[in-house]
């Protein structure tokens, strides 16, 4: 979540996501119209672009030196591609093609799966266990749980009743959370085990099509958005986690007493017990549009944001301790001139009243060093641990360039 890829009419463009105030362009390519799919591998200069002029051709750039790894043609149009530093997954409607990204191989094809007609699939971006998770099912919501370094099927999860609409893992491939077409529950499993850990509900009223399910990197939270105004943070509660005691209130006596009664409880009634509201949400001045969401740190302070189809991207400031509506403090636009757009709060969501959130909207405009918190390819995320961008470099791609990994902000 530290920079963002969009695809165009005229091509691609890569932003740098290190400040709120300025959106930074990383580059610009013209040279391939209409492009739905552009991925790209961390901070690196390793792109992959699928056009629709060519939608069964998957394009391998370097795009620091402006010239093409590869390119591959499959059977049938490419719906979604996932990659991390050992594996490029590329997805059909009724296949997944596995690729190793060091030499760009293809290691393995998954023929017969289920049809998928959106592409829906995940891949752990922790390349120590690279899980890959796709519907296991057009009619229920099955997960197939896939290794892909071992190449070999790990497990089943029956997730849900209805199908599958999003699935998405969190940053060391230890949980997996997913939601229904329904949208209405969404469920984080632990990997490669796949027990049921947490139950969320996002409401009850309608159903909803959900669009994007995402992580914190610290695996915190969980951030849910739809098709709908309204975007959910969910807080990833440890039960059994020793904690300082809180002061004595009543919501926290009551909160206790459930958490003892769950011990009790049958585990069908224990897990509604577990379920819970919303922690933080968003409110969007528009409905209807597909966008994604993302939750990062910028200039040292948790952030929501919000990338919408119309080339907008809103950042929220997330308070971490309270929760509660998050304030909105910036609107850039993506497709524009490269100008910003100024934010015109007012004009978007009603004042906020003086909070956590209020005071430190604008507190620094200064770029914060290039750290990442909680990242780690070899141990996954450590809390509060703060690792340099540099030593991001070593791994399995090798594409012959010292600067591999440009010094941008993260």
């Amino acid at each position: 979540c530290s920079s963002l890829a969009i695809g165009t009419t005229t091509g691609y463009r890569l932003f740098s996501l290190s400040s709120v105030e300025q959106l930074d362009q990383v580059h610009e390519s013209n040279e391939i119209p209409d492009v739905y799919i552009v991925e790209r591998l961390f901070s690196s200069s390793l792109v992959v672009v699928v056009s629709h002029a060519k939608p069964q051709q998957m394009n391998v750039y370097h795009f620091k030196k402006g010239t093409e790894i590869c390119n591959y043609s499959y059977s049938s149009n490419i719906l979604s591609i996932r990659l991390n530093r050992q594996r490029l997954v590329v997805c059909l409607e009724e296949s997944i093609y596995i690729h190793n990204i060091k030499d760009m191989k293809l290691l393995k094809t998954i023929l017969d799966i289920p049809p998928n007609t959106t592409g829906l699939c995940a891949l752990s971006i922790n390349h120590a266990n690279s899980y890959l998770a796709y519907p296991g099912s057009a009619t229920s919501g099955e997960i197939a749980l896939y290794d892909g370094n071992t190449l070999k099927t790990a497990c089943t999860i029956p997730a849900h009743d209805g199908p599958l609409a999003a699935l998405a893992f969190n940053s060391t491939g230890s949980k997996l959370a997913s939601a229904s077409e329904k949208g209405t529950v969404i469920r984080v499993f632990s990997i490669p085990g796949g027990q049921k850990l947490y139950e969320f509900r996002r409401g009850m009223k309608r159903y909803v099509n959900i669009s994007s399910l995402v992580f914190s990197m610290d695996s915190q939270f969980l951030c849910a958005s739809s098709n709908t105004e309204t975007v959910h943070v969910f807080k990833l509660e440890h039960l059994t986690d020793s904690r300082p005691e809180e002061p004595p209130t009543w919501s926290g006596y009551m909160g206790k007493m459930f958490q003892a009664a769950t011990n009790y409880l049958p585990a069908q009634v224990s897990g509604m017990m577990s379920q819970d509201r919303a922690f933080a949400t968003v409110r969007l001045n528009i409905s209807g549009q597909r966008n994604i969401c993302a939750l990062s740190t910028i200039q040292k302070l948790p952030r929501l944001l919000v990338t919408t189809s119309d080339g907008h991207l809103y950042i929220y400031n997330l308070d971490p301790q309270d929760g509660g509506e998050c304030v909105l403090i910036k609107n850039h636009s993506l497709l524009g001139s490269g100008k910003m757009e100024e934010n015109k709060e007012n004009d978007l969501q009603p004042p906020v009243p003086q909070s956590y959130a209020a005071t430190v909207a604008r507190q620094s405009t200064v770029p914060s060093t290039s750290t990442m918190p909680g990242y780690s390819e070899d141990g996954g995320a450590l809390r509060g641990e703060v690792i340099p961008e540099h030593e991001f470099a070593t791994g399995p791609v090798c594409l012959d360039d010292e600067n591999e990994f440009p010094p941008v902000s993260i």
